[in-house]
């Protein structure tokens, strides 16, 4: 694994720290929302839209941009700290999450906001949208990658697999998944509820090429997407082992923090944790 520069593995971390602040605060003003499944995907999102994607927030519907798919439609809050931070609209829009009249819906719509690319939230989809506008691409000859951020709880959706089998057969190679395996869904342990394990033999079963890394790790993520954009001929997978509520003491590894936002003392408790790790770092 090439090693990666110090000054960029210092930018992605302070990029982090921003989206979880936005996180928090978005959520705690909106009094609604989902933060445990939105914190665990914080490294992946980051390292794609600050390092990754081939985009242009001045022209969101430039031909040849990479496309970022959040089939995990509920992390919506997620992705619109990260649009807002790489400039697709104002970061000060972010405070009317969920308020009525707001482009910031609970979950994405690609007809209000710049940079979104597919309305998402009813799970098992956005694996099925991913691979057409993939497909899409070849028939184009354009040579933009479309990557697919999947839930773990989400791969309980049969149509997931459906798409994963299609990918296969059509040699998708210009699609990558990325799988938030932090083990937890709304109602417990995914392992509990309808387990989907195990995640690696069964996507290589299905024809894909799987990498597994630390999903908190920028360095293997970075690592990970060189690999996946290397990968001839079949889809590929990260799938990315991760938190819960990565990054907030009181909500890693708690299911019940997967749908209730904070509230007000929660929130600055917090924000007060994100602060005190910003300094030491």
């Amino acid at each position: 694994m090439a090693e990666v520069p110090a000054a960029l593995l210092r930018e992605l971390e302070a990029r982090a720290r921003t989206l979880r602040v936005d996180l928090i605060k978005m959520l705690a003003e909106a009094g609604s929302g989902h933060p445990g499944g939105s914190l665990s995907a914080v490294e992946i999102v980051t390292t794609l839209y600050f390092h990754v994607l081939r985009i242009r927030p001045d022209r969101p519907a430039w031909p040849d941009r990479d496309r970022f798919i959040l089939s995990k439609g509920h992390a919506a809050p997620l992705l619109y700290a990260a649009l807002a931070e790489r400039g697709f609209f104002p970061p000060e829009e972010l405070l009317t999450l969920r308020k009525l009249g707001s482009r910031l819906q609970g979950h994405p719509d690609l007809r209000k906001l710049p940079g979104v690319e597919a309305s998402t939230g009813s799970l098992g989809q956005g694996l099925s949208i991913g691979l057409g506008v993939a497909l899409a691409g070849k028939l184009d000859q354009r040579d933009y990658r479309v990557y697919v951020l999947l839930g773990d709880g989400e791969c309980e959706e049969g149509q997931v697999w459906e798409a994963a089998m299609a990918a296969a057969h059509y040699r998708a190679d210009n699609l990558t998944a990325i799988l938030d395996y932090n083990g937890l869904q709304i109602d417990g342990p995914i392992s509990q509820v309808l387990s989907p394990l195990p995640f690696a033999e069964k996507w290589r079963a299905f024809g894909w090429a799987v990498r597994e890394v630390d999903g908190h790790d920028f360095a293997a993520l970075i690592a990970a997407f060189n690999w996946a954009a290397g990968v001839k001929e079949r889809p590929s997978l990260i799938l990315a082992r991760t938190v819960k509520g990565k990054g907030i003491s009181f909500m890693e590894n708690e299911v019940d923090w997967h749908g209730s936002a904070p509230n007000r003392e929660q929130a600055a408790r917090a924000l007060a944790e994100l602060e005190a790790r910003s300094r030491s770092f």
